[in-house]
């Protein structure tokens, strides 16, 4: 063992100063956000941001032709794929391609298996977003489930980059334990991944919603009450990914006592979520086009 044991507020600050130290979200994110959060905004408006940035404007146009959309034709025009997308779905791209370019490097990756992770969290989004739709939320809020599911366990990187031997400790603790992986984080270094997650959210001015799933997850009751309907759907997409082992991203054993609580917050049977098997298969294949088209996936 090497040196003498931190303390908690020493092992924030070696989050905090990582985090810090990570690059800001690029200046076309953060004008797409802005023109997406103006009431009247037009497909024109944002149209004019991203057509500045020629990386964002292909992976715009990849997605839209890709299988994700199953669309008949090519769309060639951005103005038409932001047209076709919805806002809100662009909003989200731009979103998820500038966080995962900037997290998603197999070098962050030291003890979760990169692959298994982002399976892991595209099957949340996936989840989450059926769930939604089941749930009646209108189409064009179901991308934000989609987004705030993938997104959901970005706390877990730091923390394993930047405290390799600890977060190791914390997964074995888990397995002996066979219980769930924040708890035996939390025994270990005095404070979980949905921490070091909420404050990566506050670096990257990240939208309420996403940055209350990243903190909230394990604890939906804890999210503000404007929020907690979608962190809520997200925390039981993450129990349905772990119960049905689609992905890894650390978390072996479920609490029955969690499940039941967490579909009861729901207002759905297990049954009914367990029903959306075959469709989230599905979804999560598409959805793996995510990936590539940020350059995080295979093929």
């Amino acid at each position: 063992m090497g040196g003498p044991e931190l303390t908690i507020e020493q092992r924030l600050k070696r989050i905090q100063n990582f985090i810090d130290r990570m690059p800001s979200l690029s200046t076309t994110v953060t004008k797409v956000l802005e023109v997406c959060n103006k009431p009247n905004t037009s497909p024109n408006d944002l149209n004019r941001v991203i057509s500045l940035d020629p990386v964002l404007t292909g992976q715009v146009l990849k997605l839209i032709n890709s299988a994700y959309y199953s669309l008949p034709n090519q769309i060639t025009s951005l103005t038409r794929a932001i047209i076709m997308l919805g806002l809100n779905t662009v909003k989200n791209l731009a979103i998820s391609t500038a966080v995962l370019g900037a997290m998603g490097n197999e070098k962050s990756f030291l003890l979760l298996p990169m692959d298994s992770f982002w399976i892991h969290s595209i099957c949340v989004g996936v989840t989450a977003k059926a769930l939604a739709a089941k749930l009646g939320v209108p189409r064009p809020e179901l991308e934000e489930y989609f987004v705030a599911g993938l997104l959901h366990d970005l706390g877990k990187i730091p923390l394993n980059y930047r405290f390799a031997e600890e977060y190791k400790d914390s997964l074995d603790l888990a397995n002996l334990e066979q219980g769930p992986l924040y708890r035996a984080e939390a025994m270990i270094f005095g404070f979980d991944h949905a921490l070091v997650g909420k404050t990566i959210a506050e670096k990257w001015q990240l939208s309420s919603t996403i940055g209350e799933t990243l903190g909230f997850h394990h604890d939906p009751e804890g999210a503000s009450a404007a929020n907690r309907k979608l962190v809520t759907v997200v925390a039981l997409a993450n129990l349905y990914a772990n119960v049905y082992e689609i992905g890894f991203a650390g978390d072996r054993f479920q609490e029955g006592p969690t499940i039941y609580r967490t579909l009861d917050l729901v207002g759905i049977k297990w049954g009914e979520l367990a029903a959306l098997q075959e469709a989230v298969a599905v979804e999560i294949d598409k959805a793996q086009v995510f990936l590539r088209v940020v350059g995080k996936g295979k093929g």
